[in-house]
């Protein structure tokens, strides 16, 4: 059986939805796997975020990991999994969020950005870092951090395009988690899931060129990672 870290390294790319309300936010995901994305962050900032998941989850059956975003603290996270959460990402390190992720047997990628912060969070039990915002450093800035850090699994998050989604795989990131650039609020308004998935298929076009330029033909990871 695949465990949900295998599913998410499959994937390579972890949609951000978010919005002011979450009418359209299920048709957005349906584009979104559509296109090949098949792990999905519903930010906890969207008004009936917990519903969305809950019916998401329930629709899309095993297709699809349907995630919790911007949860601050372990009670968050605990609502998150009630309502059918498989993993959980946050903002920034906060110890009792890993923990209960951990108690559970759930994902979880806490956001950090300095090698502090980010040793602090593997250290703890964060399954991915998230590099967060990543386009302060870009790049390069992932490199500098895995070299000394190669144990750490990254996760670019904040400032990831389809033009450089590509190298920040090359440069050290396992996974990369996009918002407005791949579920654009204006398309989903507009009913134009069809650009959608279209951004979606680019997207994951984009962190296979980056594997293949690091890993050679070993594009999937997830083969050689070990659940936490």
């Amino acid at each position: 059986m695949t465990s949900t870290s295998e599913r998410l390294l499959n994937s390579g790319v972890v949609a951000i939805l978010r919005a002011d309300d979450s009418d359209g936010l299920l048709r957005a995901a349906e584009a979104v796997a559509a296109g090949g994305v098949t792990a999905i962050e519903v930010a906890l900032t969207t008004p009936g975020a917990l519903k969305v998941i809950a019916e998401a989850v329930d629709g899309f059956g095993d297709e699809v990991a349907f995630g919790a975003g911007s949860v601050l603290d372990a009670e968050s996270a605990r609502a998150a999994l009630l309502a059918g959460a498989q993993f959980v990402v946050a903002p920034t390190v906060d110890v009792g969020t890993i923990e209960l992720c951990r108690r559970y047997g759930v994902p979880v990628l806490p956001g950090a950005y300095t090698p502090t912060e980010i040793l602090t969070a593997w250290q703890a039990g964060a399954d991915f870092v998230k590099v967060f915002p990543a386009q302060v450093g870009g790049p390069a800035y992932l490199k500098a951090v895995k070299a000394p850090l190669p144990q750490v699994r990254l996760a670019a998050v904040g400032g990831v395009t389809v033009d450089n989604a590509a190298e920040f795989v090359r440069c050290g990131a396992e996974l990369i988690g996009v918002g407005g650039d791949l579920v654009d609020g204006r398309l989903v308004s507009d009913g134009d899931f069809a650009a959608i998935e279209q951004r979606a298929a680019r997207f994951v076009a984009a962190v296979e060129l980056g594997r293949r330029s690091r890993f050679g033909d070993r594009t999937t990871p997830a083969a050689t990672v070990v659940a936490r």
